[in-house]
């Protein structure tokens, strides 16, 4: 990527943010599920309740 294929790129980024309306920057970003389950699914929660289990 070239330099000014960059700075269009940013420039592009940077008005958007401008262009949106600052009610709509200040809402809270959607809640993430964690990155256990992101990248291993069910099997790290299911490990957990095993343990949670035994107590």
């Amino acid at each position: 990527m070239s330099f000014q294929e960059y700075l269009k790129y940013l420039t592009k980024l940077f008005v958007q943010y401008v262009e949106t309306p600052q009610a709509e920057r200040k809402k809270p970003a959607l809640v993430r599920e964690t990155w256990s389950s992101r990248w291993f699914g069910v099997i790290p929660m299911a490990i957990k309740m095993i343990f949670m289990r035994g107590r």
